[in-house]
């Protein structure tokens, strides 16, 4: 009965924290919470069954909270952070090199989370970095084995030490325990091992840049960016909130631990859990609902700390974002029929407003597309969290019968990759050679620009004069996010010049520019009221892209900068690809490795400028270039051409793990592709 009482009462504690926290989001008055963070934290880690160690610390002021810091826990998959230390720290040092290409075996291949064991061939190679970033990303476990196999396996265990943290250690193999090193460690803690206090120390460093050099942190740090796990500290944070993290889970251990980046300053939060009683691979398992309640209390009271409430209620509109509109989508989703499909990603643009006015017009309410007091009631209730927990346990297993079991892969077939979408295409005739869902509307980053490219290419063959024409760079096209060609505000380069800068480093700062240079011709009717040119050259993309048959592409921008309404397909960018190579201009453009030019100042100095190609094929002989692309959101994507003889065929991959990915998964389809080809 007391044990029962207690959890009662933490619940209702955590129900007011959460009531209290929605509240300071509308801007509404808050209930007096306890002003501490202890005080906050102490009573969910008391109520929870099994052993807990947790250190939450604001990098910024140093306002921290800890309990059992120094004890010993297992790290089931987190053990996965200091191997890719490790193996940072290895490449450093030389000669392991990130590049090496690994070849999969058999008897590489082990169960649990990932997906090199169920998608990907025996005899696929893999960059030894795409391996790591499966190990980060997915939490694979034969890509750890794999990544252990090149850097050792005691290696870890000896540099934790070196850093002065010797209870870090990994143990053995994954489902590997007859490797063991340490037997009576695996017996006991598993996998691997650590303290939070351990980890604090690896996070701390990591955002100083001093756990290894600044190049190798940063790298790391962009690992740790992918992790895809959702169920633990991240669970109920807004999407505004970056984190950069690893989780592990076994039965009896769930484990999470990284830097989140808030208004507050970066704050390192670690959570170790191990004896738990609730060992249910569920959405509502214990020891992830605490991490989920550690993460939200402690980002709720940093960020307390950082704004103060206007007493005023927020009206979501374009633009807004955060956990409301997570609720708000997910209630659209439920409520309107057909289903807008919005995606619940905390985002509030153009579809979402959609969808809002669509209601607000069903319930005979104003139809505003904002969403205020009366759209609320409309609604009724809804949920501010949606469990995204898959299906099956990070660095563990799940029982599953004979049905559930997958049949064997086919020993013939196109080669298995890790993006998302994929297609091939004759380049002489359009024709499928094959593909794999092509038709998937996905983000496609920095691949845009072949479009920009195309438009203005165009309007050149038609005004050969224009490729002389002077282009002075403005304060917007300096200041624009992302890859950039470091011209500056005031300089001035010609539009030819400007389309290397396009394309080769992939300068996002030269599409504006080219859309501000190209928007009023190649948009001129102003029937829409639209007098920015940069605007007009959008809409000319949109417009064009009707035209040419590429009815399942929106464009945003000119560049590929992250927007949800910024999309295409496999089978729409493989026609946009074959209409650039077929203009010469723009073959000769992206087939280059290096291009030199010069910048003049408004002030009369030149600025010598150089540029590398950003795709790496063309290093390989046989391809012709096309597009790279890459953002956090879309993942590494590429557009590219090669040539046997007098024939010519275009591969483009949407959502690779990673960058070195993105070139083996298009290197083993063209290869695939061209055998398949000379067959018949």
């Amino acid at each position: 009965m007391p044990n029962t009482m207690s959890r009662c009462c933490v619940y209702l504690y955590l129900y007011s924290l959460r009531f209290a926290w929605g509240l300071l989001i509308l801007g509404l008055p808050t209930p007096l919470l306890a002003n501490d963070l202890s005080s906050q934290l102490q009573p969910l880690v008391d109520a929870h069954r099994g052993d807990v160690a947790v250190i939450i610390k604001n990098l910024e002021t140093g306002e921290a909270y800890s309990h059992n810091a120094d004890a010993v826990m297992p790290t089931a998959s987190l053990i996965k952070f200091p191997i890719l230390i490790e193996l940072y720290r290895q490449a450093e040092a030389g000669p392991l090199n990130l590049d090496k290409m690994i070849t999969l075996r058999q008897e590489d291949k082990v169960p649990g989370s990932g997906i090199l064991n169920d998608h990907f061939e025996v005899g696929t190679q893999i960059p030894l970095v795409t391996a790591a970033r499966l190990m980060i990303t997915y939490s694979d476990n034969t890509a750890t084995n794999l990544v252990l196999d090149q850097i050792g396996l005691d290696s870890t265990a000896q540099t934790m030490a070196k850093f002065g943290l010797p209870e870090t250690q990994v143990h053995s193999k994954v489902f590997r325990r007859d490797s063991s090193i340490q037997p009576e460690r695996s017996q006991r803690y598993g996998l691997g091992s650590t303290t939070a206090k351990d980890m604090l120390t690896l996070l701390e460093r990591l955002h100083q840049r001093t756990l290894l050099t600044p190049a190798s942190c940063e790298a790391i740090l962009a690992h740790l960016g992918t992790c895809d796990d959702r169920s633990k500290l991240v669970r109920r944070l807004p999407s505004t909130i970056k984190s950069f993290h690893k989780t592990g889970a076994v039965n009896e251990c769930r484990t999470d631990a990284g830097l989140f980046k808030t208004p507050a300053g970066t704050i390192a939060m670690i959570v170790l859990t191990a004896n738990n009683k609730d060992i249910r691979w569920t959405d509502d398992n214990e020891a992830e609902l605490l991490c989920a309640s550690i993460g939200e209390t402690a980002i709720r009271y940093f960020s307390a700390g950082a704004t103060t409430a206007t007493g005023e209620i927020e009206v979501l509109k374009l633009g807004s974002n955060g956990v409301l509109v997570e609720a708000l989508q997910r209630a659209l989703n439920q409520q309107l029929q057909p289903s807008p499909e919005l995606s619940v990603d905390g985002d509030f643009g153009p579809m979402t407003e959609s969808a809002v006015r669509r209601f607000q017009s069903t319930k005979q309410i104003a139809v505003t597309g904002t969403v205020e007091q009366s759209t609320w009631a409309a609604l009724g209730p809804v949920e501010l969290d949606e469990p995204n927990r898959p299906d099956a346990p990070v660095g563990g297993t799940i029982d599953r019968s004979a049905a559930e079991i997958a049949p064997e892969d086919p020993l013939s077939g196109p080669p298995f990759v890790s993006c998302k979408s994929w297609i091939i295409i004759d380049s002489n005739d359009g024709r499928v050679v094959d593909s794999f869902e092509a038709t998937q509307q996905l983000e496609m980053a920095s691949v845009t620009k072949m479009m920009t490219a195309w438009l203005i290419a165009r309007w050149i063959d038609k005004h050969p004069e224009a490729l002389n024409e002077k282009v002075a760079f403005s304060q917007r096209a300096d200041q624009t996010p992302g890859s950039s060609t470091t011209i500056r505000a005031g300089e001035t380069v010609t539009v030819e010049q400007l389309l290397y800068g396009l394309m080769l480093p992939s300068g996002n700062d030269a599409a504006t520019a080219l859309a501000e240079h190209f928007g009023d011709r190649l948009h001129p009717k102003d029937e829409n009221q639209i007098r920015d040119p940069y605007d007009k050259f959008i809409m000319a993309m949109n417009r064009e892209a009707i035209a040419t048959g590429m009815n399942h592409t929106s464009f945003r921008n000119p560049h590929g900068w992250p927007d949800k309404e910024h999309f295409s397909t496999c089978v729409d960018l493989a026609h946009l690809a074959r209409m650039v190579m077929q203009s010469q201009l723009l073959k000769k453009i992206v087939s280059t490795r290096s291009y030199e030019c010069e910048a003049i100042g408004r002030e009369g100095y030149v600025r010598k400028l150089r540029w590398n190609n950003s795709n790496e094929l063309l290093s390989r002989k046989g391809y012709l270039g096309i597009k790279t692309g890459t953002t956090d959101s879309a993942g590494a994507c590429l557009v590219s051409s090669s040539q046997r003889e007098d024939r010519e065929i275009i591969v483009v991959t949407l959502g690779s793990s990673g960058s070195a990915a993105r070139y083996s998964d298009t290197r083993n389809l063209h290869r695939w592709a061209w055998q398949k080809i000379s067959e018949k």
